[in-house]
């Protein structure tokens, strides 16, 4: 029987991480800024209307995103778009869907 040694300072590392991007997705604001970023890039005023979060909260939850590198920029004239780009945070984003955000009947067919 093989026995694999786990590295505890990598978990560590790992859990730290893991902890980091678990705090920056417990504020509603973002996970539904998220969930539009994780279907297709959009810029500020697209979120604004889509998500009916005003804009110095979108902008500050924006910033925070931005901070935690789970979002990068692209300017276009005077739009500037996002876009979800952290694989773990997609991966989160999708299972978050699946569990609250499908449809029922969606749900049951799974």
């Amino acid at each position: 029987m093989a026995t694999d040694t786990l590295d505890l300072e990598e978990m560590r590392s790992s859990a730290s991480s893991a902890c980091d991007l678990m705090k920056v997705l417990s504020n509603p604001d973002r996970l539904l800024i998220l969930c539009q970023l994780s279907q297709q890039e959009m810029c500020v005023s697209e979120l604004e209307d889509s998500l009916g979060i005003v804009q110095p909260t979108l902008s500050q939850q924006l910033t925070v995103l931005r901070n935690a590198d789970l979002v990068t920029t692209r300017r276009d004239g005077k739009n500037i778009f996002y876009e979800l780009t952290s694989v773990p945070a997609l991966a989160v984003m999708n299972t978050l869907y699946q569990h609250f955000c499908a449809t029922k009947s969606k749900r049951r067919a799974r």
